[in-house]
């Protein structure tokens, strides 16, 4: 008995000065740790600082690695694996943040903004619709909506669009009355497209009640009617469309001289295409001007007078088809039509405004940045 107390008093400083020492040893390397994270997490922001992405990746796994609950470097770490297009490793890294059991509420929805953001840029589009609708309810939600918003344009899905954007309105975030009433244009196309006539009407309806000042509404129902041979109604919308903007009126002049003659209105179509033309001296207007006024000799005066105005290229083109008897050789004038021919190509473009886009085409949403009402109704030559 004395014998087994002698060792238990003799092992008990021992126990103690080994879990001691065990103890300093946990902390030292506890704060090796701590010490080196912070370095590798300054060295992967210093070296993204200085744009050199594969080194900063590897600084940040090393800081993953050193110190794997921490959330932010998890975040600044996918983030950066989608801006380098590498979107399977940031869906993984932000996927892991979301099993995570202990991650706050607060950084979970942060995961799942970021993994939603991930699957856009990938073009996921239906994963990202999913990610971004988990979302509704949080901090996020209008930026998810938003986003939506631009992934229904993208994959041209405008009933579901028109859904988003009502719902973005209603919650005060923004007027998107203009987009919505394109949205239901798009819509009438698609339902002409198919021949269904009614649709198509109750959708230019709904542009017009969404929009009651905006263009393509009236621009795009007078090209119904007018396709229909229904020239009075396609005259009646776009006389509207003239008060309301005048220079989208360009877009349909042509078409507005030829109702005008089928219905026998040349007088008053006239005077509404001169009053125009006064306001906003284009080619497309003078060209509808002489389709009421055929004459030679009116022709080439009004194309002379426009030269002075507009000295455009255009306008000089049409003046030498105009003009067969000016005192020019014919190879002279054959090769001065020509060179203004190709010279003109280039400013007959609709140009964005806000990418700068150009197109012979006038598209109403732009194929570049996407922005609505971004082309002006008026070609390069006519700015």
């Amino acid at each position: 008995m004395d014998f087994d107390l002698q060792w238990l008093l003799l092992g008990l400083p021992l126990a103690f000065a080994i879990g001691w020492l065990a103890s300093r040893l946990d902390l030292r390397q506890w704060r090796r740790e701590q010490k080196d994270s912070p370095k590798a997490y300054t060295k992967g922001l210093n070296l993204l600082l200085n744009e050199q992405h594969d080194k900063a990746i590897d600084a940040f796994i090393e800081a993953v690695q050193q110190d794997p609950d921490t959330s932010d470097l998890h975040f600044a770490l996918g983030n950066l694996f989608r801006r380098r297009g590498e979107y399977e490793r940031a869906v993984r890294v932000h996927e892991h943040l979301l099993n995570r059991a202990d991650l706050p509420r607060s950084e979970r929805v942060r995961a799942q903004h970021a993994l939603a953001q991930d699957f856009m840029k990938a073009g996921l589009f239906d994963r990202a619709d999913q990610a971004y609708r988990a979302l509704y309810g949080t901090a996020f939600e209008t930026e998810a909506r938003l986003a939506l918003l631009t992934l229904h344009e993208r994959s041209r899905d405008w009933q579901a669009a028109v859904e988003v954007a009502q719902q973005l309105e209603q919650s005060g975030t923004a007027s998107f009355a203009t987009r919505i009433s394109h949205y239901c244009c798009e819509l009438a196309l698609e339902a002409d497209a198919r021949q269904d006539a009614a649709t198509a009407e109750e959708a230019l309806r709904q542009a017009r009640a969404a929009a009651p000042r905006a263009a393509r509404p009236l621009v795009q129902a007078g090209q119904r009617a007018f396709a229909r041979s229904e020239h009075a109604q396609a005259l009646a919308l776009w006389s509207e469309l003239s008060a309301i903007d005048p220079e989208a009126f360009s877009l349909v002049a042509a078409d507005f001289a030829t109702a005008a003659v089928a219905l026998g209105e040349q007088a008053g179509a006239l005077g509404k295409l001169r009053a125009l033309y006064l306001r906003t001296p284009t080619m497309d207007l003078l060209q509808a001007i002489s389709t009421l006024e055929p004459q030679p000799e009116r022709k080439r005066e009004r194309l002379l007078a426009h030269l002075r105005q507009q000295p455009t290229l255009s306008a000089a083109q049409a003046f030498l088809m105009q003009n067969q008897g000016h005192p020019l050789g014919d190879n002279e004038a054959q090769y001065v039509r020509d060179a203004l021919s190709l010279a003109a190509r280039p400013l007959q473009r609709y140009r964005c405004a806000a990418c700068g886009f150009e197109a012979h085409h006038y598209f109403w949403q732009c194929p570049g940045c996407l922005n609505w009402d971004s082309y002006p109704p008026r070609r390069l030559e006519d700015l």
